[in-house]
């Protein structure tokens, strides 16, 4: 079923032309105003954006600009639904990449044919485009060639990028800041089982075994994050070797990792515990610019990530305090001697 994305600031307008398409056979995303329409377009990926053009905040034309300068959006067909009927305001449109216009007030033929003519056109291109590249030898791609044709999304914390049990659609690399993979209990507590930051990838391990995701993924620091499709990643596993190797043996390392993670909450004390979190903290985020790390954290997470209550976390970061190993201010951990803490894991 082809998607199709609505944008129209008049509500009824909005609901009368939705409920058309859904009758014609597509799926409808709708969005009231240009900016949440190129949220939903960059998110959704649709294969057709009809959009009014006077809107307040981001018109028309800027919806169509927005959306080609993402590579997985600039080929979508795009056609504006418009009460204007200047020659000027059509010559605009076109110039800027448009594929057709549809003029206010319109009735429901004239709306499915322009759809259906401007579909077509795109399949028939799309084939004549893979048949152009269809290469002599086989195609290899680069980790720099794949994030050539992310989208990029700015993620506030707190904000979840993906939750545990949805089925994976995308392959997500961290640009900049922090984020938590974490699983919830039966109860509704939270286990942190994975710290990552720039450079790091995610969601993964969900798309190589085609199941559904095991973690949810939670900023903990606002976050630029790339986010590459499923088709893109498989294409790069299956043309590139050396990609690949590197994929399996982060697939290693990690469940080392989190082999190592689970013996150390079985044996080791509270206070040896909290010291390696918090070393585990600097060397994943430190900025080598900054004489001390510090990082703000919330204490729920630093808990989980020690495997305690966070009453008892908070007593051992109050007896490292006390004992000079950390600055504490205003919810900001600052580590002021490492040795000692590394020495406590001796």
């Amino acid at each position: 079923m082809k998607k199709i994305l609505l944008i129209e600031d008049n509500q009824e307008l909005l609901e009368n032309t939705a409920e058309i398409l859904s009758l014609g056979g597509y799926e409808v995303m709708t969005a009231l105003d240009g900016k949440s329409g190129v949220e939903k377009a960059i998110l959704y990926l649709p294969d057709l954006i009809i959009s009014d053009i006077m809107m307040p905040g981001l018109d028309g034309y800027g919806v169509l600009l927005m959306v080609q300068k993402h590579a997985e959006l600039k080929d979508v067909p795009f056609i504006f639904m418009t009460a204007k009927t200047e020659r000027s305001d059509f010559r605009k449109g076109m110039e800027m990449g448009a594929d057709d216009y549809i003029t206010k007030p319109f009735n429901e033929a004239e709306l499915l044919n322009a759809i259906e003519t401007r579909l077509k056109k795109s399949a028939r291109n799309t084939i004549k485009e893979k048949i152009a590249e269809i290469p002599n030898e086989p195609r290899r791609i680069s980790l720099e060639t794949l994030l050539e044709g992310k989208i990029t999304n700015q993620y506030k914390k707190r904000q979840v990028i993906f939750s545990e049990g949805n089925h994976p659609h995308y392959l997500f690399y961290v640009a900049k800041g922090k984020v938590k993979a974490y699983k919830t209990s039966e109860d509704g507590k939270e286990l942190i089982v994975g710290l990552y930051g720039a450079g790091d990838f995610l969601g993964y391990t969900a798309l190589l075994e085609e199941s559904t995701y095991k973690v949810t993924a939670e900023v903990i620091e606002d976050a630029v994050i790339d986010i590459i499709s499923k088709k893109d990643f498989f294409e790069l596993i299956q043309a590139n070797p050396d990609f690949a190797r590197r994929f399996f043996h982060l697939l290693a390392d990690n469940n080392n990792q989190k082999a190592e993670h689970m013996v150390e909450l079985a044996y080791e004390s509270l206070r040896k515990r909290v010291a390696r979190v918090l070393l585990l903290l600097k060397a994943k985020y430190e900025n080598h610019n900054t004489e001390h790390f510090s990082i703000h954290i919330r204490r729920e997470e630093l808990a989980s990530l020690a495997g305690t209550s966070t009453e008892s976390l908070i007593r051992t970061l109050s007896d490292f305090k006390n004992e000079g190993l950390l600055l504490i201010e205003h919810g900001l951990i600052e580590i002021i001697n490492e040795q000692k803490l590394a020495n406590m894991l001796n």
